[in-house]
């Protein structure tokens, strides 16, 4: 296959001269119709579409070649498709060094058991960079939703047939192969990272009982419930310091954080499968750990002109505000959105097939405002569920703690040095896990090499809008740029400039909606 070419703008010199000059090109008219927000490249508005547990293999292992068995939809991909970091020989069967090789799952097997994905044993299965120990370590297998691997179903991932429409959004636009869990472990960290780089910083409340897994030497390394959310169940944990919210008030930018069933603790639906879950999972809500930006009771915007401004609502909204925004016009600078559970693409209760019937839908409707014009969406997900990948990571961050760790044995490497802040428990980076950029300024058929992770997205943020760091030794500081996978010109998009309608049962190309 032949790998493309492209004429471009270098991306950080864009940022730099934006910097330099002062010139706030998005605010003062220089870019397409819609509404400035004072960004200082062309991308106005950033969705972050903000999925569940996926390694980059899980979704993307043979890409961009899919099986295409009859009666499944058929993914044939472009001839100038790069190449990938993917399972190619040897690392599919018979060669693979884990105890189980890695195999497709049909997609009638869209429905899965959950993996174990917890901090500790997600850094066993890599086994010091071996990755030969997930079957052991993380694997997890329950009849019917096994499909008889037991817990060798972890090497399991699918491919074109099942992920259509991200095989096809990778086609038309950009994705990277080298995108990575800021640390290891379960989605709240995952989450917190996305919007604060810094999972330290973990407090209970008053006489409360011991954590167990939840937490190590004050930082979040499980899944504890936000404190004060009137949704919440069980433990509970305040983060301190500062998140992405604090930084775009300081700045007066817009945003929000849109969740389904925020509104409602009790609303449920089922997925394909007939799994009923929860709308709205209260640790998948980072912005509610911090009291700055926590709505605990879940209160609604005061009107429709003041979804993303400061109000009672405090910038957490329910998914339906999100649609409210648009149909008002009023779409915030910088939204992040989760799916209600049952279309996160969380195994157990989830799945890939009604993910698709959030993403599609999502992007659809965004493609058909005036906001396309100076858009980007990124497509992420908080953490890999312990799914099989081959990829180790960098270690940017080590941590010694004998309890927790065990990427090196008993720890996370072995230079206390390199612990940054002295925050023990922050292994990182964890899996690899897909990271796409849909935009008119998105290179189009392009696959990002370049090492980047959860604070990428947390560091555009800030370069963009120049809010600057978040300190306390966040992640943000170490962060790789998402940039590479754009291209700014200034005659206009120049990337992925056509729009790409996907149908959201199968995935594939059909004509504007």
């Amino acid at each position: 296959m032949r790998t493309r070419l492209y004429l471009r703008l270098p991306v950080v010199g864009f940022f730099a001269a934006a910097l330099v000059t002062g010139s706030a090109v998005g605010a003062r008219g220089n870019t397409p119709p819609g509404q400035g927000t004072g960004a200082i490249t062309p991308i106005q508005h950033l969705v972050v579409i903000f999925q569940e547990n996926v390694s980059f293999d899980h979704y993307f292992a043979t890409y961009p070649l899919a099986e295409n068995p009859p009666g499944e939809p058929a993914f044939t991909p472009s001839l100038e498709t790069p190449s990938i970091n993917g399972l190619n020989e040897p690392l599919l069967a018979p060669n693979n060094p884990n105890s189980a090789q890695p195999f497709r799952l049909d997609r009638s097997q869209y429905e899965t058991t959950d993996q174990d994905h917890t901090y500790k044993d997600e850094q066993r299965a890599d086994d010091q960079g071996l990755m030969d120990r997930f079957v052991e370590s993380v694997g997890r297998g329950a009849p019917p939703f096994d499909y008889g691997h037991g817990t060798g179903l972890v090497m399991g991932y699918y491919d074109g047939n099942t992920v259509t429409a991200l095989w096809n959004y990778a086609q038309t636009y950009a994705m990277s192969d080298n995108s990575y869990d800021t640390v290891f472990g379960p989605s709240s960290p995952g989450a917190i990272d996305l919007v604060s780089g810094q999972t330290h910083g973990a407090v209970p409340p008053a006489l409360a009982t011991p954590f167990g897994v939840d937490t190590a030497n004050g930082t979040m390394i499980g899944d504890p419930q936000p404190t004060g959310d009137v949704c919440n169940t069980r433990e509970s944990v305040t983060m301190t310091g500062t998140n992405v919210g604090d930084l775009l008030n300081t700045k007066g930018v817009t945003w929000g954080w849109f969740q389904g069933g925020f509104r409602d603790c009790a609303q449920t639906h089922a997925n394909k499968a007939g799994i009923v879950s929860k709308d709205y999972i209260p640790h998948h809500e980072p912005f509610q750990y911090y009291a700055s930006t926590a709505n605990p009771t879940h209160l609604p915007p005061s009107s429709p002109d003041m979804i993303g401004r400061t109000d009672q609502a405090n910038h957490q909204y329910d998914l339906t505000d999100f649609s409210t925004a648009l149909d008002a016009h009023n779409l915030p600078a910088v939204t992040f959105l989760k799916a209600p559970a049952y279309q996160d693409g969380h195994a157990g209760y989830s799945d890939p097939l009604d993910e698709q019937e959030f993403v599609v839908p999502t992007i659809n409707r965004l493609e058909n405002t005036p906001y396309w014009h100076d858009l980007a969406v990124v497509v992420m997900y908080d953490d890999s569920d312990g799914w099989y990948d081959h990829q180790l990571g960098p270690i940017v961050n080590q941590s010694q703690d004998p309890v927790n760790d065990a990427l090196s044995g008993t720890s996370c490497g072995s230079r206390p040095e390199k612990v940054m802040g002295g925050y023990e428990d922050r292994c990182g980076y964890g899996p690899r896990q897909p990271l796409l950029v849909i935009s008119p300024y998105a290179k189009s058929n392009f696959v990002d090499h370049s090492t980047t992770d959860q604070t990428s997205v947390l560091r555009f943020i800030e370069d963009n809008w120049q809010t600057g760091r978040i300190g306390d030794f966040s992640f943000d500081a170490k962060a790789g740029s998402i940039t590479n996978m754009l291209t700014f010109s200034p005659h206009g998009p120049v990337g992925g400039a056509n729009k790409l309608f996907l149908d959201p049962a199968t995935g594939l190309k059909q004509g504007p909606q």
